[in-house]
């Protein structure tokens, strides 16, 4: 089957797109791309991957769903395109940066392609979602493929930072090889839960230290 993800990437998950789980995946998300509003626009959909091809992954920062409110998701986990209000959640995550890091010059806009860029993968468990009604594109089998990248991650390579924030991250990186990894833990930035164990979590200095100690350019956050 033929899917338009970055070279790399489609090397490494070629087993998955042949699965039947994912081809009803993928017939039932051009069904509703025809039919209603879908985050983030198609083209956008494997955008994580595109910005931040397999073999430079040092970082990976695992979400949920996409913002299903207009022009916020554009295919990367947390981010929000240029000239769209920063949400609640990633007003946390630059809270946390500054007090982390207070270094850091403050963020210019919510876009986190500046992230990707470096190697941080952020990925969310489901690609897709109808507009204003969040979790609508869950148990479709996005979940599985998102299972599966993290999969080969953890497999394929070694000392890599994976971040999950909230008790729907840390459930799905069960699969993580902590002995090889570093798996950062902490409550989800969200308004409700960010003042129970996400503020002052330091991940931002913890996964620096941990890439410069396996001989890794730290992430310029």
């Amino acid at each position: 089957m033929s899917v338009k993800i970055e070279e790399s990437w489609r090397k490494v998950l070629a087993p998955e797109f042949e699965k039947p789980y994912f081809q009803h995946l993928i017939a039932f998300v051009k069904g509703e791309y025809a039919t209603t509003t879908v985050y983030p626009p198609g083209p956008q959909i494997f955008h994580a991957f595109e910005a931040c091809p397999f073999e430079q992954v040092k970082v990976v920062i695992l979400g949920q769903d996409p913002y299903h409110g207009k022009g916020q998701a554009h295919g990367l986990s947390f981010s929000v395109a240029e000239g769209v209000r920063t949400p609640p959640s990633l007003q946390n995550i630059f809270k946390e940066l500054q007090a982390d890091l207070p270094e850091t010059p403050p963020a210019p806009n919510g876009n986190l392609d500046r992230w990707a860029e470096q190697g941080v993968l952020l990925l969310n468990a489901t690609l897709t979602v109808r507009a204003a009604d969040p979790g609508s594109h869950q148990k479709k089998g996005w979940e599985q493929f998102t299972d599966a990248v993290i999969q080969q991650i953890s497999d394929q390579k070694e000392h890599v930072v994976f971040i999950l924030w909230g008790a729907y991250a840390q459930k799905k990186g069960e699969i993580i090889d902590a002995r090889k990894h570093l798996v950062l833990k902490a409550a989800h930035p969200s308004p409700y839960a960010a003042d129970r164990g996400f503020f002052g979590s330091r991940p931002f200095s913890q996964t620096n230290t941990y890439l410069q100690q396996h001989h890794e350019q730290p992430i310029t956050w």
